[in-house]
């Protein structure tokens, strides 16, 4: 296949500034059960790659599912650029590579059966089922995958990556009195079936607060003194503050552009967010990217002040910075663009303990119910409970925080020392592109001034 691939990008890149191709190869199986009953299976294996080509600025960029079409779309695809382009390529420099990664697997999911990954989820639900009355429903979801990806470009480089990918969600929903509460259980690797394994005593507690939530009141809504869970937070830094440190959002728009300037004070001391693609074993591992950029670890803001940025080669090249390994795509069918992996507030020295003990009213949110982030965020949290007079008090439902994102970077006036990654089976969206394996961690992380949404006081 090597012959092939590198002959065809000979015989293309004389007419084109840059040129690459991608193929894949994938095995994925899934498993959906609801209320103890299976509700579908999955087995497929799909095979593609896609051709991408600069000319004068301009791309051109098309997929396909057989080898023998490399040679025809390669030649239109660089059509396409040449017909577009009018300007200037401007590509951040990278240094060729010619690799072979392959997996390094703890306990590799091809070696259990489906049945096997059947029964499990089988077994959760009834689990869950049988824990309390108040749980009626329980869905659970299981995948793996095995994705060989294979890049080369008119560059030199030939990179090939064996991607492995296993997950699993379990959702318990509690019904009474009209309202539904349910807190999931997920989990999350690129080399380890282990972490769907021994999940009953994290569903246990989950269907316990799920029932308690029935009880519990709406949370009060105002401006507060707020602590987040590592859970939250790492989705917060995530969707809030990753989303907007992606450069293509930035390199054509002045007024972002102004804003992200290097150097400037985004934080205390005690804030420092990063974004990687070296974490193996989480979904966020990205040794090299979708444009054979190497996954390095990018700081975004050091001790409050902005550092870096998120970048294609592209985006890179247009504001004269180095690339960082953010150039994902979905699958071979999708063109890369700038993506986060594993983005993280970094660990400071504070105990929980001390976070909340000068607090005389404030709120702590759990967990991630979902939301939008950017300039303006909502969230919503799992669950929480009131902070009165330094103690934890009554468990609240209903919690959504929101906010500007600039002005509760600087109100983050404590951070935790107890760093948790979370994930999951879920994944990131952009563009069309969804969803796209990443990962995210925090520690605690205590807001000066956070407005919560809920009931008049």
């Amino acid at each position: 296949m090597r012959e092939r691939i590198e002959a065809v990008i000979r015989k293309q890149a004389v007419r084109c500034d840059y040129l690459d191709v991608r193929v894949e190869e994938e095995e994925l199986q899934s498993v959906r059960m609801r209320d103890g009953e299976v509700d579908g299976i999955k087995r497929s294996r799909s095979v593609g790659g896609s051709v991408r080509a600069c000319h004068k600025g301009g791309w051109g960029f098309g997929s396909f599912n057989s080898l023998d079409e490399l040679e025809a779309y390669a030649a239109r695809i660089v059509d396409a650029a040449r017909a577009v382009g009018d300007g200037k390529t401007t590509l951040a420099a990278v240094e060729p590579v010619d690799t072979v990664l392959r997996a390094r697997f703890v306990d590799d999911p091809r070696g259990h059966s489906m049945d096997e990954k059947v029964d499990l989820l089988r077994a959760y639900s009834q689990v869950a089922l049988g824990s309390r009355p108040e749980i009626k429903k329980c869905f659970a979801f299981y995948f793996d995958s095995f994705r060989v990806k294979t890049f080369a470009s008119s560059e030199g480089s030939y990179i090939v990556q064996e991607r492995p990918d296993v997950a699993i969600a379990i959702s318990p929903t509690a019904l009474g009195d009209g309202l539904t509460q349910s807190v999931p259980v997920s989990a999350g690797s690129t080399n380890d079936f282990g972490v769907v394994l021994n999940l009953d005593e994290g569903i246990l507690e989950k269907c316990r607060l799920s029932a308690e939530l029935l009880k519990a009141p709406k949370v009060g809504g105002g401006i507060f003194p707020v602590v987040i869970d590592p859970h939250l937070g790492g989705v917060f830094v995530h969707e809030a503050f990753g989303h907007t440190s992606e450069a293509d959002g930035q390199v054509d728009n002045p007024r972002m552009v102004e804003i992200f300037t290097l150097g400037k004070r985004f934080g205390s001391d005690s804030l420092t967010i990063y974004d990687t693609g070296l974490d193996e074993g989480l979904r966020g591992h990205v040794p090299y990217d979708d444009e054979g950029v190497p996954g390095r670890r990018t700081v975004l803001i050091r001790e409050g002040i902005l550092e870096g940025r998120l970048h294609t080669r592209e985006t890179a090249g247009k504001l004269g910075e180095e690339a960082t390994g953010n150039g994902r795509a979905m699958d071979y069918a999708s063109a890369p663009i700038c993506r986060m992996r594993n983005t993280c507030i970094a660990p400071g020295e504070a105990r929980f303990e001390d976070m909340i003990a000068d607090v005389e009213e404030g709120v702590y949110a759990i967990g991630s119910g979902g939301g939008c982030g950017g300039e303006t965020f909502t969230f919503s949290a799992n669950y929480g409970y009131m902070i009165r007079k330094g103690k934890l008090a009554e468990m609240v439902r209903d919690v959504k925080l929101q906010g500007n994102l600039f002005e509760t970077l600087k109100n983050i006036d404590v951070v935790g020392a107890d760093f948790q990654i979370h994930d999951g089976p879920g994944g990131c969206g952009k563009m069309g592109q969804f969803p796209l394996p990443v990962s995210h961690g925090s520690p605690h992380l205590r807001i000066r001034n956070c407005t919560v949404g809920g009931e008049a006081r």
